[in-house]
Parts: structure tokens; sequence; C-alpha cells
């Protein structure tokens, strides 16, 4: 049901650039207006999340951030992310506009698929997964709603980086996301909300599973029961759900959806290489054709990027179908009768081919004896060359993978696995391991807090909390440390804090007057503050006492500040006096004036009573309140 408040939007200009055209679909978190970007004058989807979310800082934080590294990621499969942003109390995405369906419509309108025709749609999806995936991308959200076919047949990819800004929201937000998309959720993220590429390898084998079966492998009264099988119960093989389903179909899903992420294709792009040689096995794909409609879907991807190594050169082999119109156009063509009676001979001598090519193979090889898979995991390529040159095999290193559990050049995992059967003189194949995966934390000091998420979402892991401290050397606003700290080695995906100074810590001055020199410095530096210091005389403050403090006590100031202190260095000096021939009485008295002592020396008689000698000479300088001796003649 559409609600007023969205159909409100139509017509409105969010964030004065993005005029809304029509409501396109509305899901559990967001709703999709086709808009109009008046600054760069195209059409664009815009995806606006539901009010509840704009009211979490945290998640609008996130959702920033994993939009502004989704923009980075570019390819003809993927839906391109052009421009995020908050407005009015909305937070939006901007995307690449395709018209057309998603790969919902087109089971709903198709289904069940062939093999052929779920290839031609699961080729380019992986495309896009293993580019995502080479730059450091994991979906974590892969379901048929977020695969898109537009009207000329291009397949992309949509809501990269989504899936994870929701994944730390809380509960209530995040309840549509696993109620919509736990059909597809890989074992690792249901028990411990881990994910990695090997989860979008879960899910697009989910995929093919649905395609050709028309249903996903578990169902269940309620998300957790669907969850709790994707946990305890193996994905079956798609022909037990529906008969006539290639058994090299059969083996894509199985693998892709082990429950063990070490046995699945360890990347989309074994998965897509896969793909490419079994359709290379199969009949060319049929045309997507109902009583309403046929759909075309290119199969050589855009920009010839995504053509199967095995497929027919450009302008050779099979005929592409031609292109349909726009839906905005007029119906799409109906196939003719008698194209349907030519596609069905054709299939059947297709049939009787495949028969005839397995029957040789059967009869060439088929009888061969076959032997149980030895044990070789955990063992160094040297250890398992020799079990297996023991029961009459070689070993053949396929791939590397990193791995949390089994250490460096040991081996991962194999194919066949312990105990299937291999035919004899065969080979294993083996993925050795490149030991645990490790990204350092990157040097994020001194930069902007927006800056140092980028560093570190760049860096493979995950902004976690922002803290702030006062910090002396690093400025307002800029970073000081990291918790795990700056050239840590961490996991994949390791959530990484910063703290972002606040400045100098302030500080308020303490009064010193009065206090020892000595003293005075110790208590200002230690509160941080670089202290200078001054000394002039004083008849009033004691030598080595301060004087007065700049700026006064009680005045705030920052941790690092320079605070002078002046300090006494007692009453100011006297010059001595030329006393010489003075009369002893007048030398006293002059002494006395002076704030100086006289000591008197005299003999018994002093018949002259002048003196005669003085100590220290006239001219000399002493602190006050000195003695000044003279001698009695």
């Amino acid at each position: 049901m559409v609600t007023s408040a969205q159909e409100a939007l139509v017509g409105q200009t969010i964030d004065e650039r993005y005029q809304v055209l029509a409501l396109l679909a509305r899901g559990g978190m967001a709703t999709v207006y086709q808009a109009l970007d008046l600054r760069l004058d195209r059409v664009v989807a815009l995806k606006v999340m539901h009010r509840h979310l704009a009211e979490d800082p945290d998640f609008v934080a996130r959702f920033h951030r994993e939009a502004k590294s989704a923009a980075r990621l570019t390819h003809p499969h993927v839906v391109a992310v052009y421009d995020q942003g908050t407005a009015a109390g909305l937070i939006y995405l901007a995307m690449e506009y395709v018209p057309g369906r998603n790969l919902r419509d087109v089971i709903h309108q198709f289904g069940p698929l062939s093999g052929e025709q779920a290839l031609v749609m699961l080729e380019p999806v992986l495309e896009g997964l293993a580019a995502a995936h080479a730059a450091g991308f994991v979906h974590r959200d892969i379901k048929p709603e977020n695969v898109l076919i537009s009207d000329d047949g291009r397949v992309k990819v949509a809501d990269f980086g989504l899936a994870r800004a929701l994944s730390t929201n809380n509960t209530s937000a995040t309840t549509g996301l696993i109620i919509g998309t736990v059909a597809y959720l890989s074992p690792e993220q249901v028990e411990h909300g881990d994910a990695d590429g090997r989860s979008d390898v879960y899910a697009a084998g989910i995929l093919l599973y649905e395609m050709v079966t028309g249903d996903v492998p578990h169902d269940g009264d309620s998300p957790l029961a669907v969850a709790y099988k994707h946990v305890n119960s193996d994905v079956p093989s798609p022909s037990r759900s529906r008969a006539g389903i290639p058994p090299e179909i059969d083996a894509l899903v199985v693998t892709a959806t082990r429950r063990d992420p070490k046995l699945r294709y360890q990347r989309a792009i074994d998965f897509l290489a896969d793909v490419r040689r079994v359709r290379t096995t199969l009949p060319p794909a049929r045309p997507f054709t109902d009583s309403r409609a046929t759909l075309v879907v290119d199969s050589t991807a855009a920009a010839g990027s995504g053509r199967r190594k095995n497929g027919p050169p450009p302008g050779q082999g099979r005929k592409q179908a031609p292109v349909p119109p726009s839906r905005a156009s007029g119906p799409l063509p109906v196939a003719h009768p008698r194209r349907r009676r030519r596609l069905t001979i054709t299939a059947l001598i297709a049939l009787t081919v495949a028969v005839a090519a397995f029957g040789g193979w059967y009869l060439a090889v088929g009888q061969a004896s076959f032997i149980a898979a030895p044990t070789v995991v955990g063992l160094t390529q040297s250890e398992a060359e020799q079990v297996l040159a023991s029961a009459g095999l070689t070993l053949t290193v396929t791939d590397t993978a990193f791995s949390e559990d089994v250490a460096a050049d040991l081996i991962v995992s194999s194919d066949p696995a312990p105990g299937f059967d291999v035919r004899e003189g065969g080979s294993v194949g083996v993925v050795l391991s490149r030991g645990p995966e490790r990204f350092a934390v990157p040097d994020v000091r001194g930069l902007s807090a927006a800056d140092a998420a980028a560093e570190i979402t760049g860096a493979g892991l995950t902004v976690g909390a922002s803290k702030q401290s006062f910090d002396d050397t690093v400025a307002a606003g800029k970073v000081t440390e990291t918790d795990p700290a700056i050239g840590a080695e961490v996991k994949r995906d390791t959530t990484v804090d910063i703290v972002v100074s606040k400045g100098a810590k302030p500080v308020p001055l303490p009064d010193v007057v009065g206090r020892k020199a000595g003293a005075a410095k110790r208590i200002l530096s230690g509160l941080g503050l670089d202290v200078s210091a001054d000394s002039k005389f004083s008849e009033a403050v004691a030598k080595g006492e301060v004087i007065s403090m700049s700026p006064k006590a009680g005045t705030v100031v920052s941790s690092g500040s320079r605070v002078s202190i002046v300090t006494s260095k007692g009453p100011p000096p006297v010059t001595v006096p030329n006393l010489i021939d003075s009369p002893k009485s007048r030398a006293i008295s002059d002494l006395k004036r002076l704030g100086l002592k006289a000591r008197v020396l005299e003999a018994e008689a002093t018949p002259l009573d002048r003196v005669y000698s003085q100590d220290p000479p006239a001219g000399t300088q002493i602190p006050k309140g000195s003695a000044v001796t003279i001698r009695i003649i």
C-alpha cells in the first residue's frame, strides 16, 4: 500500500537538486523514486530511507560512510552510486536508474527457468560480485530483488553497502531486513553475523536454485525456522525438487551452498569460471517467453567485459535475439508458433546429440574404477603429494585462500573432498592456506574524523566509535590515536575506534605568589604549563619568593600555555660611603641612614676619635642591612 507520505514527495525537490518524478517501489527500509538530477540533467533512482532510520545518528553516519565507499565501485554489472545526502529529515541515496524489472519479476513471470536461462542470468551477477570482491566489497544481501534487468537486457546488482549500513542498526529497524532476506542468508551470517565473499557465493547459489526450481530451498513458518535450516540442513540438489535439471546445475548449486564456507567456492570468480564452463556444455538458452511477452537478456555483458572465454567470438556462432523496445513504447513481442516448433525440433536434436555423447563418454571412461579420496587437509603440499602418490593419485594446487584455522602453506580443502570418489590415477585439487588474513590499522593521526574513517574503510576495516580527548600536541578536531593501535595487524572488518582531539586541556591557574620560586615552578609545570621566571629586587618580599605571576591566579588557560613568575632578589644593594677621617659618631650615623650596620673596632684609647680604615672600601655595593667594619684611632 502506498501511503500519502510517500506520494507527498512526488513533485517535490529534495536537497535543492533532485526533483521527484514518480514512485517506483517501497521496501522495508526505503522507498525508491524516479527523480531528475537538476544539476546534471539526468534521471536517477532516488532511494529515500524511512524516517525512523534517519532519526538514528549512528545509522546515518554509517549510511554515509558505506555509500561513499560504494560510490568507488564501478562495473558494468553493478548499479552505480552517484550521490548521498541528508535533507529535511530525510537521508537518501542517488543511484543509476535502471528501467526494467528485477529477477523476482522474471521468476514470477517466466520461471521456473531452464538451466541455460538461469546461467544467462547468473553469469553477470557473478561478474559484478567478482569485481566487487576484488575491490574489497561484500554485498551481504544478494536476493532476486537486488538483481535488476534493464529493458535492453543488461543485468546489474544493486544495493552494495546498504546491508552493511543496516546490519549495525537497532533490532527494530533491521527486522524487515532479516525477514526479507533470511531465505538467502549463509549459515555464518545466521550464527555469527560474519560475512565475506563466500557469503555472497552462498546467496548466489540460492539464486540459482530458485531460478531453476521456482522456489527457495529452505522454508518455514517463521524467519527463525528458515534460519535454523540454513545452519543445520544442506541445500538439496535442485533436481530433487524439479525433474529435468542437468546434473551440472546440481553440482554448481551444491558446491556454492556448502554450509562450511571452506568447502564452497572460495571466490565469486571461481563460481563464475564453473558457470562459464557449464554453459559451454549446455544448449543455447531459449528466449524468456510466455503468453504476454519476450525478455532478452544480454549474455555478452556490457562493453564486452562479460563474454564467456569459451564462447564464440563476436560476429560468429549463434545469433543474438533482437533487443526489445522499452515497455513505454508498447507491448513486447510474442514468440511466433512456427519459431516455437523450430526451437522444439532444435532442442530434440540437441538432446539426441547429448545422449549420444554421454553414451560415448560412459563407454570410454564411465566404467573406470574409483577410489575414495584420501584426507589431505592440514598437510603440507609435499606431505599430501606422498599420501596421494601412495594411492596412485596426483596433486594439483588449484588456488590459495586465507584461513583463520589452517596455518600458512597447509592445505585448506581438497576436491574431491575426503571420502568422495576419485578415478584411479586421477588428480585431487587442493587449496593452500595463506594463513590468517590480516590488515594493518592505518596511521590516521592528524587527520579529520571523516578522512580517518575513509582511510580505515579503505584498509578493509570498519570504523567504530569516535571518542574525544584533550591533547596538548594535536589540534582540535584531529585524530590522536586508534584502538586497536596504529600499525596493529587485525582481521578484515575489525572495528577500529578513533580518538579525536578536543585541543589542549583548560587549566585554572593556582596562586603561587609568596611561595618559594622552586615550589611555584613545580606546581605550574605539573599542570602542563610552560613556566618562565624573572627576578627583581624587593624590600617587601624575601629573597627567593614569588612577587607576582602573569596571567593572574584564577585565570583559565589551555594546557601548554606560558605562565610568567617574578621572584624577589631581596632588597636593592647599597653603595658604601667614604668614611675615612669621619668622626666615629658621624660614620655610624651615615651607615645607619643607608640601612647598613656599623662594626666598630677601636683601642682602649682613641684620642682622635676618627675613622682611619673601613671594610668594605668606599664605593662597594652590598645588600641593605649588611655590616661595614670601621677602625677608630
